[in-house]
């Protein structure tokens, strides 16, 4: 096959460090000796190394990482290369390296996540796909089956063709956001340059029939529960509040959040001019982390929902199926995380009605605009986590355990729509096309979201809600002039007010 990479043996290095090599792998595991009888034991970790993010396979190490050596290791590569080819199908693409250290020979075989999934082993009558599962290869379970054969055929669940006529289907919710939005009419024939509809069939695709009004996929479900306490068990009273939600995922997204407002209680302290609101939850945060729970799960799991959990202390919000490429979100840095989408129909449909962004930068968002809020400290950090089968977002409380003078806000007679202002979002887009540092972004934003664009500030202002120094404070204000993003008021006095994007 054009795809398989030849066994490579390099003439042994004289004292190499093992230990290196074994740091920089991300995944791997390690075996004394190689076992050619009995296969299985290695083989399964090549298919789901290939079947999931790659990873590594160390020969002549035990599990404490101590070298014991190989007695043959020119034979053992060859046995390797051979077994590989004739139980893994198809085969995937392997190097193979020759180390020493010592004295003691060691083989190191990677492998690569593959790109024509999945990766079956198959001996004695057994045809098994595996997967990683933390330091495990296990069988992939169906629905994770079913993506792997859908990612080795280029194509995803929410692109396929559905049995539904688009005939028979509304997408009011669709066109209310997509106007609201642009402020243009919404075509019909933008179902189908949406990818909703497909133009031969009139179908609709698994993404037009998530997004249609009355959705028939029983899978478009959203579970919310604001729980009594820290845990699930909170004493005689276990729950305080639950909603079930079913239908479009514009629906689904915009309950959500209203469930999240709805229980999203307001502290405030006082400034030297203001007073500066302080949020449980930072909505924006809560909005990106639901949007991604919503448009980038596992729809081939099936009897499985969204949920949106609040206890005292913390919001989590679970989604089916882990990261699409099969890595672990624990073992990375955010800002290396794959761009890689797993509904990219349901993404950019998103990302045109101002959801999300395309370039996929939603993690980071949400500890972004966390570190604005004025009641955040380190220890408030949100936190993901995933394995194969599910994510989750953990946004802590930002007020749980601080003693500040608590009221609460009333709420609007209806609701945002959208779970976030029109007027906010349009200034993040503002913002975003100026190219600012991220300090002086959050900064701008802090001063948004205390003042908004009718109530002046002082420079004193900036100093206490930024929490800067007088100088720093002077340098953003007339960086603000110069971006015509203040304007003066009340001359004389020193106050600004930040200008209204539809004004400027």
């Amino acid at each position: 096959m054009s795809n398989v990479l030849l066994p490579i043996i390099k003439k042994p290095k004289e004292n190499q460090m093992i230990s290196t090599l074994i740091a920089e792998a991300t995944v791997c595991d390690f075996k004394e000796a190689l076992e050619v009888k009995k296969p299985k034991s290695w083989l399964k970790s090549v298919s789901a190394f290939a079947n999931t993010a790659g990873g590594t396979l160390f020969f002549g190490v035990d599990n404490s990482h101590n070298v014991v050596g190989l007695s043959d290791p020119q034979k053992d590569a060859e046995d390797i290369s051979r077994l590989i080819k004739e139980r893994i199908s198809p085969t995937p693409r392997f190097i193979l390296t020759a180390e020493q250290e010592y004295g003691k020979a060691v083989l190191v075989l990677s492998i690569p996540k593959g790109t024509h999934t999945p990766y079956y082993y198959k001996a004695d009558g057994i045809r098994e796909a595996y997967i990683r599962l933390g330091d495990e290869s296990i069988v992939a379970p169906e629905h994770i089956l079913h993506e792997l054969i859908l990612d080795g055929m280029n194509e995803s669940f929410d692109a396929i063709i559905s049995k539904y006529d688009a005939d028979d289907f509304a997408f009011s919710k669709l066109r209310e956001r997509y106007r609201r939005w642009t402020g243009k009419s919404f075509n019909a024939k933008f179902l189908m340059s949406f990818g909703l509809v497909d133009e031969n069939t009139n179908k609709l695709t698994n993404a037009g029939a998530l997004i249609a009004d009355d959705c028939p996929l029983r899978q478009s479900r959203l579970f919310c529960v604001r729980w009594n306490g820290l845990t699930k068990a909170g004493g005689l009273i276990d729950a305080i509040d639950s909603a079930e939600y079913t239908g479009s995922l514009i629906l689904l997204l915009e309950n959500g959040m209203n469930f999240i407002k709805r229980h999203n209680r307001m502290m405030w302290r006082k400034a030297p001019t203001s007073r500066i609101e302080m949020p449980e939850y930072e909505e924006r945060s809560c909005l990106e982390a639901l949007v991604n729970a919503l448009v980038h799960r596992s729809y081939l799991e099936l009897g499985s929902e969204v949920h949106i959990d609040i206890f005292d202390d913390r919001m989590t919000i679970y989604s089916p199926g882990g990261m699409a490429d099969g890595s672990i979100i624990q073992d990375q840095k955010l800002s290396e995380v794959s761009s890689k989408r797993r509904n990219p129909v349901l993404a950019d449909v998103f990302a045109r009605l101002g959801y999300m962004e395309r370039q996929g930068s939603g993690l980071e968002k949400i500890i972004e605009w966390y570190q604005v809020c004025a009641n955040y400290t380190k220890e408030n950090l949100p936190t993901f986590s995933s394995t194969s089968s599910q994510f989750i977002v953990s946004l802590p409380n930002l007020n749980y355990g601080k003693n500040t003078v608590l009221y609460e806000k009333k709420q609007d007679s209806e609701i945002e729509k959208t779970g976030l202002s029109e007027e906010k979002q349009g200034y993040e887009v503002l913002l975003n096309t100026l190219s600012l540092t991220k300090p002086t972004y959050k900064n701008i934003m802090a001063l948004y979201n205390q003042f908004g664009f009718a109530e002046p500030f002082s420079r004193g202002d900036v100093v206490t809600v930024c929490g800067i120094t007088k100088s720093p404070a002077s340098s953003l204000l007339n960086l603000m002039k110069r971006l015509n993003l203040i304007t003066p008021v009340n001359k004389g006095h020193g106050q600004y007010m930040l200008q209204n994007p539809k004004q400027r």
